[in-house]
């Protein structure tokens, strides 16, 4: 059996979608431009927190929880004119959730190069999340 690996996933996607580096998100952070999503696994929000004023959306939901049509659609308070940013441990689920949310047929969508361990490094405020 032949599969694709998840690194060729993520590398498709890379190609395909916008991506965008950890200190550019801060300026736009900054402006109020944005809306972030954290689409970490609460476990590692319990573990390590997450960005100051970034929305929670796990990325196993994210689909689910962003369309209209689903029975698990939840009304997110943010800015749907705004850009969304997804940002993963790493930047490589966020690179496969915003390629998903492109295929949905979302525009205005992009994911940060090197995920929350580059924000950290770019001076986000870290924020405790959580708790168990």
């Amino acid at each position: 059996m032949s599969i694709k690996s998840s690194q060729k996933l993520v590398e498709e996607a890379i190609k395909s979608i916008e991506t965008l580096s950890s200190d550019k998100v801060k300026a736009l952070v900054d402006k109020n431009e944005i809306n972030l999503i954290d689409v970490r696994d609460i476990r590692e929000l319990w573990r390590e927190g997450t960005i100051e004023n970034s929305k929670h959306i796990p990325r196993g939901m994210l689909e689910f929880w962003l369309d209209p049509s689903s029975s698990y659609f939840r009304e997110n308070n943010f800015d749907m004119n705004k850009k969304m940013v997804l940002f993963c441990a790493l930047g490589l689920r966020s690179a496969l959730a915003t390629k998903s949310l492109v295929d949905m047929g979302f525009k205005n969508v992009a994911h940060v190069e090197g995920g929350f361990d580059a924000m950290k490094r770019s001076g986000f405020k870290i924020i405790e999340k959580l708790k168990k």
